[in-house]
């Protein structure tokens, strides 16, 4: 592992110049990716060539004959990797809120790649020896809290990622990355697929009884889109289907809940079982090769928690506290249902749908009607934006020049209190056929004092679109979505 190699011959192959729009840092305001320039055919050889330009900037540093210093060995490996980092940003947002079938076959294809050029990086031996001789030296360098962070981190990664191993652990390692990466590449793209498919698709209006105007409005809307006749109801990235606590209908929120339930254990070309199974595998081998006792070990031991003994006991007494009030619930929620006249006993399927009702008896609350209060875009102007002026002071302004990826995607400019640029905020709601369910947070452009960036940052979420014409109304769960990925988007 000692020579860094990974992708210098490839690149060869592939024409990467000035023409390509990442061959330059963006000329755009904050750097913000030229989306209206990219085309899919851009990434591939930009990835290439990123991994390249990065392998012969880190030889540079494992190569120095000078001792090791802060400067020329951790200052210097921050600063490498330019080329790859813009392509990985822009990139990343497209395989996960804009997908299409090239852009899952470059991350198919590209993800052993990856996976081995990281290993070429924090499994280099000659590189680990200065990171480790700076680290060693580190209480007499009288570095400021920043840089001995960066120290710290740089250090700890690399032990973490197999660094202490011997050249033969080395290498099976690497190969164990290679497949795992390829693995959870097919993984994310059956997900995508299985999410898709297992949408509720319905001709009978009368199926969807409980669905207000403008829901059923959007359901028909995606219905046009996907080329079906009736309504699409879509699954969002749960297991309880939003959409559960309102369809009357029990047949129907039976269908809607085993189809989240069991959108990837089909049988189909999009079920992910063996592919969990053979991930299962590989991570443990791979926490053995580490010295750790299971995957999760391996995992924590970088993180908050450190052990899985901790996060099992915290899990096992939060477990007890939501079965009793779960059990408390169910016995209102099943005497609801039998003064009602039901005949059946409280399925998965029938929980959040009773539920409401017993709110409603109880407190007067209904969710449904908070609603018409919660138009997205007010939420977000009048609640977010408001909320983050009053606490920190900084402002924001709609922009509507920058080009962006999808044509749902907003962009704002937000300000410091003294007036001053501080960053940009992208926001895309809507959820779409070819997104990754799930909210997040990630970045276009990383803050850097020491390169000079400051940060572009985007927030995904996927709620569900209305139909032209119709308000934008969110229920009050995403609605603390929302403040909760803007929390993000300021750690950002």
């Amino acid at each position: 592992m000692a020579d860094l190699v990974v992708a210098e011959e490839v690149v060869q192959a592939v024409e990467f110049g000035p023409a390509n729009p990442f061959y330059y840092p963006s000329k755009l305001p904050f750097q913000a990716p030229p989306f209206d320039r990219i085309t899919d055919a851009d990434y591939e050889p930009a990835f290439l060539a990123g991994m390249a330009e990065q392998t012969v900037e880190v030889r540079a540093i494992a190569d120095n004959l000078d001792p090791p210093t802060f400067e020329n060995t951790l200052v210097a490996l921050e600063k490498t990797g330019e080329l790859l980092s813009r392509v990985h940003a822009a990139f990343s947002a497209v395989a996960g809120a804009f997908t299409n079938p090239e852009v899952e076959r470059i991350q198919q294809e590209l993800a052993p790649k990856f996976s081995a050029h990281d290993d070429a990086i924090f499994l280099n031996e000659k590189l680990f020896q200065r990171v480790e001789a700076v680290y060693g030296k580190r209480e007499s360098l009288q570095l400021d809290p920043e840089s001995d962070r960066l120290l710290e981190i740089y250090y700890k990664r690399f032990v973490h990622a197999g660094a202490k191993l011997g050249e033969a652990d080395k290498a099976a390692l690497t190969a164990l990355n290679a497949e795992e990466s390829t693995l959870s590449s097919s993984f994310n793209r059956k997900l995508l697929a299985a999410n898709n498919a297992g949408a509720f698709v319905t001709a009978d209006k009368e199926s969807l009884a409980g669905f207000s105007e403008e829901q059923l409005a959007s359901a028909a809307a995606l219905a046009k889109a996907r080329g079906v006749e009736g309504y699409v109801v879509p699954l969002l990235n749960t297991t309880q289907q939003p959409a559960l606590i309102q369809l009357q209908v029990r047949a129907t929120r039976q269908a809607l809940f085993e189809r989240s339930l069991t959108r990837t254990e089909k049988g189909d070309e999009n079920d992910t079982r063996d592919i969990v199974a053979k991930l299962a595998q590989l991570r443990a081998e791979k926490a053995k090769l580490l010295g750790f006792e299971s995957y999760a070990a391996w995992k924590l031991d970088n993180q908050m928690a450190k052990a899985p003994d901790v996060a099992i006991k915290f899990m096992d007494e939060l477990v007890v506290k939501a079965l009793a009030d779960a059990a408390h619930e169910q016995s209102d929620i099943q005497a609801l249902i039998d003064a009602q006249g039901g005949s059946f006993q409280v399925k998965p399927w029938d929980w959040d749908f009773y539920a409401e009702q017993v709110r409603k008896a109880k407190y007067d609350l209904d969710e449904t009607e908070l609603q018409p209060y919660f138009e997205l875009n007010s939420a977000l102007r009048n609640g977010v934006f408001y909320a983050a002026t009053q606490l920190y002071g900084i402002t924001f302004k709609e922009r509507h020049d920058l080009p962006v990826y999808a044509p749902d995607v907003s962009v704002f400019e937000i300000f410091n209190a003294d007036g001053s640029h501080l960053a940009l905020f992208y926001t895309d709601f809507w959820k779409r056929d070819n997104k990754r369910g799930g909210a997040w947070m990630s970045s276009f452009v990383r803050q850097s004092k020491l390169m000079g960036r400051e940060p572009v940052i985007v927030n995904v979420c996927n709620y569900a679109k209305p139909a032209e014409g119709q308000p934008a109304l969110i229920s009050f769960s995403d609605v603390t979505t929302l403040f909760h990925e803007f929390g993000h988007a300021l750690h950002g």
